[in-house]
């Protein structure tokens, strides 16, 4: 996900020109692995329902805010990156 789109709707002044065209390159990097992952998780799944493997992606994506996880007693996770 670029923070241009995070950013989409700012106006940067003048004086921040600059450091603005430098963080709209900025991109979270992403496996294959974790791509494949984000498109299945376009809807909410419940957690507990993913394989082990895929539980411990989807806390990496977490932690690097591409994943959302709704609720505490038995949570559901949803992608945030935007295509």
């Amino acid at each position: 996900m670029k923070i241009s789109e995070l950013l989409k709707g700012f106006q940067p002044s003048p004086a921040n020109d600059k450091k603005h065209s430098i963080v709209d390159d900025f991109e979270i990097w992403t496996s294959n692995a974790e791509s494949e992952l984000l498109e299945r998780l376009k809807n909410p799944v419940r957690l507990a329902s993913l394989s082990e493997q895929d539980q411990f992606k989807v806390l990496a994506m977490i932690r690097k805010s591409l994943v959302t996880k709704i609720g505490m007693e038995d949570p559901k996770v949803v992608a945030n990156e935007k295509k």
